[in-house]
């Protein structure tokens, strides 16, 4: 795997439990009781934006690490999931 190729890794796992962080814990206005004129009840009271961030990396960074020794190891390689070939639909493989 290269540089580029685990960064975009990284990016595309980060992104992914960014959307899972924000979900977690979220207290909307009116269910803590401070609603502010001209916003919807459902709005989150106090984001935590930047302790949601640091929780998105570290998390993303473990699943990235994870994911990134399986590639490297070979322990799962393409020949592994690409279905189409091992039933016979697809390409016959190189020999």
């Amino acid at each position: 795997m290269g540089v580029v190729t685990g960064l975009v890794l990284y990016a595309i796992i980060w992104f992914l439990t960014l959307l899972v962080v924000l979900q977690v814990g979220v207290v909307s206005q009116d269910e803590a009781g401070d609603r502010v004129e001209g916003t919807h009840g459902s709005a989150p009271s106090d984001l935590h934006l930047g302790k949601r961030m640091l929780v998105t990396s570290g998390v993303a960074f473990g699943i990235w690490a994870v994911i990134a020794a399986v590639i490297i190891s070979g322990a799962i390689t393409i020949e592994d999931i690409d279905l189409f070939t091992r039933f016979g639909l697809g390409a016959p493989p190189p020999q």
